[in-house]
């Protein structure tokens, strides 16, 4: 792995803190409740005291939610009715603060960033012609590594080096929030086609059939179903085929043969497997995620493409999984595919499949109170309540 961001926060990424979670779950026994009885947040705060490494853990401030937005070759396909350039003009409606996202963050209090890491077409001008200007709490990161992505059902989504490029991009940014003040990192992103390349990592890290983790994106009709599930097929086997003869061509000149690393259809390493099928978008996502974990702060996972995403960096950095808070279940069937293989449950299931982070936002409070409550509450010696034992 080549110097950068990206490899830094490699380095820098320790395993959560097992003691602190041990302490977190011994001192919500004793808090002025039955044991047990605040389910899931009680293992959410055992979570943020082994993120932080203490104790009770820090109640987070200061949210930030990072959208990454990338274009891709595939569209060509024919996998979503949407044109090509409603990315960049969401990212103008991002930066004009009128998305979904936008009244999500402000509800919570999260800055919100925009990065073009590989948007294909001109973002539209504001009035007067100018750049879209970033309304409060928003601005715009300029990272295009390149024009959007290839096709994947033809050719590589992307370059080795541009693919380590846009991981360094996300994880650049997240060592720079955290400089800023930023106390917890939201998942967010825009790519119009973006659930097609998103299902096939999916397919290639946990060795599901394509059809089993490929969805309906912004609610596509039956026959375009069936042609996204071919297309991700496609890829797939184009893939495996390029690892097989690049294995092949390392074998005959006496180099050593790729290692699977448990990857069934692409067939080689979690980078090659991110070059071969991914987006930039979804590139950065990883690198944003590691360089969060390499902070130690809690990382709140939205929808199908973070959690593809989440994958890659899994495979990259095992130890990132335990920063790593999943915000809602989409109703995207790769997303619980990815849950299942990373071994996280998610907090909330709204049937969202929006995406921007929507999902993740709303599990915000949630990472507050969860924190707030092992923080705050009053433990039965304190508070002078008489427990079972007593």
């Amino acid at each position: 792995m080549r110097a950068g961001p990206f490899a830094d926060a490699l380095a820098a990424l320790r395993p959560a803190d097992a003691e602190a979670a041990r302490l977190a779950l011994a001192r919500q026994d004793r808090l002025t409740k039955p044991a047990g009885a605040l389910g899931r947040l009680e293992a959410l705060s055992a979570q943020l005291a082994a993120v932080a490494g203490t104790c009770p853990p820090p109640v987070p401030v200061r949210p930030a939610v990072a959208v990454f937005a990338g274009d891709h070759g595939v569209l060509a396909e024919g996998v979503s009715p949407w044109p090509q350039e409603v990315t960049a003009q969401m990212v103008a409606n991002f930066l004009a603060g009128g998305a979904a996202i936008n009244v999500l963050a402000r509800e919570v209090g999260a800055f919100v960033v925009v990065v073009d890491v590989g948007v294909a077409t001109p973002v539209p001008a504001g009035p007067g012609g100018h750049d879209v200007p970033a309304g409060e709490g928003l601005r715009l990161v300029k990272s295009n590594v390149r024009l959007g992505t290839g096709n994947i059902a033809v050719e590589p989504a992307m370059t080795g080096d541009e693919a380590l490029a846009a991981l360094d991009a996300g994880a650049r940014l997240a060592a720079e929030l955290v400089g800023e003040g930023a106390d917890l990192l939201v998942t967010g992103d825009m790519g119009i086609g973006n659930t097609t390349p998103s299902a096939a990592i999916v397919a290639a890290l946990t060795g599901r059939a394509a059809r089993e983790v490929t969805g309906r994106g912004t609610g596509i009709s039956d026959e375009v179903f069936e042609l996204k599930v071919g297309v991700i097929e496609r890829a797939l086997l184009r893939a495996e085929a390029a690892a097989a003869a690049g294995a092949a061509a390392g074998a005959a000149a006496g180099a050593a043969a790729a290692t699977p690393s448990g990857i069934t259809a692409a067939g080689t390493t979690p980078l090659a497997v991110l070059a071969e099928l991914g987006g930039l978008e979804i590139a950065a996502l990883a690198g944003y995620v590691v360089g969060g974990a390499a902070a130690r702060l809690p990382v709140v996972v939205d929808g199908v493409i973070a959690l593809a995403a989440c994958l890659v960096a899994a495979a990259l950095a095992p130890d990132v999984v335990g920063y790593l808070v999943a915000g809602h279940r989409s109703t995207e069937p790769g997303a619980t595919a990815a849950l299942e293989s990373l071994r996280i449950e998610p907090l909330l299931d709204l049937g969202l499949r929006l995406g921007e982070g929507t999902g993740a936002c709303l599990a915000v409070p949630l990472v507050r109170g969860a924190a707030r409550l092992l923080s705050e509450m009053a433990s039965f010696d304190a508070a002078g309540v008489s427990t079972l034992e007593s």
